[in-house]
């Protein structure tokens, strides 16, 4: 095995990598931040920032870790170990793992909350503060319907009126979202440091906003999507995998620092109009009234028109991307794609129609559960070649993490549902003894658990079979 492992890392010295222009830097950087930077990132910190208060750059530094720093992480794995996409990536711990995956991941990232969620983002942004409260449930439908509708029929006509979204309306977005930015530095709504952190923001800002990141399903979306930046760089004539993975940090420096400063000012501006507004449920409604209140109804009609245009193009972006996918790649024999983007698209209506609030709390059992294995693997992946990517050390790393991650997504369900398990409370007392599991980050210490004794059951195997060779 030694012997394989120094004939690669041999002929790995032999590629050699083109070197990127400042140029070429720019356009992976920017193609980077357009593949994760959407309308709803930027609900998140905001909401996040009306919570936090005074204490919003612990709350604001966690948040980055997961919701900048995690894809960029992402990404680079997939290039480092020299992974094809989500579905080759998960086969290193196993095909039935990768296929359990592939499915929850997309399925998360599509038609049962992302992809809902930007119907109800661009509701709540452009059309709620027009529609009177006893009026907001036939107006979501309305408005579902036909959102859905021209989602759909994009998906299954593509034309150039995505190029025509993206190189207009959403660089439009950008630059309305940085004047908006601008008027919350000069014209501060009111002093930040003056509003009183509530809940979990008052003692734990910074695991808080940790795990707030989480909703951002950027690190996710890196495991799905990042073969495309990862293509782009190898078609640059970048080959050996670390020359991508140290291009794509390169690149992506540029797009998380951008993205770090977009979610840092996002959370001071939600901070901020706790002095001018009562805090909202969910951040689609903060970011309407604080714009409301820079530029008044023309600033709403704008904001609106530009997010929905953005969101648009991401569900139409989604819809075809998990249903090539599941048609193409993970069941092949199944159904063909239009009958997948139609399924796709009409769960998506159904469930817009719970409202953002909604999705954002059915979300969250399910991100904790899959975020620490993405993390684990994601890790793995990075300093596979250390240990020659042996399926043990996966194997062992994700069972403890699976464990752990099951208990805290158990943890995140309502008190009806965690009270109807047997045995749980004797289960979650068990739990709490291990370091970090009230910042809910227990699935830590089970994670590195699980990789050394992955390690030693290498060392031991590999051993056993030297000694057998030499008898």
């Amino acid at each position: 095995m030694s012997n394989v492992i120094t004939y690669e890392l041999k002929n790995e010295r032999k590629v050699m990598d083109r070197k990127i222009s400042t140029k070429e830097y720019v356009f992976l950087a920017s193609m980077l931040f357009g593949m994760f930077f959407g309308a709803g990132n930027v609900i998140f910190p905001i909401h996040m920032g009306q919570l936090a208060g005074g204490n919003l750059t612990p709350a604001a530094i966690g948040f980055c870790i997961t919701g900048a720093g995690l894809p960029l992480l992402g990404v680079a794995a997939i290039g480092v170990s020299r992974s094809e996409g989500l579905f080759d990536m998960g086969q290193k711990v196993g095909k039935g793992f990768s296929y359990f995956f592939t499915c929850a991941l997309y399925l998360t990232i599509g038609p049962l909350f992302a992809i809902p969620r930007t119907a109800t983002v661009s509701f709540q942004v452009g059309v709620s503060s027009f529609v009177s409260a006893d009026k907001q449930t036939v107006a979501l439908l309305i408005f579902s319907v036909l959102f859905f509708g021209v989602a759909l029929f994009f998906a299954l006509k593509p034309s150039g009126i995505l190029t025509w979204i993206g190189k207009i309306l959403n660089p439009l977005f950008l630059v309305f979202l940085a004047i908006l930015l601008i008027a919350v530095i000069v014209k501060p709504m009111g002093s930040a440091a003056d509003v009183a952190a509530t809940g979990d923001y008052a003692t734990k800002s910074f695991s808080t906003g940790l795990l707030q990141g989480y909703n951002t399903m950027d690190g996710l979306a890196s495991l799905a999507f990042g073969i495309i930046l990862i293509e782009q760089i190898r078609r640059l004539g970048v080959k050996s995998p670390g020359g991508v993975s140290m291009t794509t940090v390169k690149a992506g420096i540029l797009s998380v620092v951008l993205m770090a400063v977009i979610y840092g000012l996002l959370t001071y501006a939600g901070a901020q109009s706790v002095n001018v507004m009562a805090p909202t449920e969910e951040g689609g409604s903060a970011f309407n009234r604080i714009a409301v209140h820079y530029f008044g109804t023309f600033g709403s009609v704008l904001l609106g028109i530009t997010i929905t245009f953005a969101c648009l193009k991401t569900a139409i972006g989604l819809i075809q991307s998990c249903s090539e996918t599941f048609s193409e790649e993970m069941f092949p024999n199944s159904f063909k794609y239009k009958p997948y983007a139609i399924g796709f698209a009409l769960v998506s209506f159904i469930l817009a129609n719970m409202g953002l609030e909604r999705i954002i709390s059915f979300a969250v059992p399910v991100l904790v559960l899959l975020y620490p294995m993405s993390i684990v693997i994601i890790l793995l992946c990075l300093a596979g070649r250390a240990f020659g990517y042996d399926k043990k050390v996966f194997v062992c790393a994700m069972a403890f993490t699976a464990v752990s991650a099951v208990c805290d997504m158990v943890r995140a369900l309502s008190d009806g549902v965690r009270a109807a398990i047997p045995g749980w409370e004797s289960v979650d007392k068990l739990y709490s003894m291990l370091p970090l599991s009230e910042n809910g980050m227990g699935w830590v210490i089970p994670a590195t658990v699980g990789t050394i004794v992955g390690l030693i059951i290498m060392a031991a195997t590999r051993g056993s079979k030297t000694g057998g060779e030499v008898a």
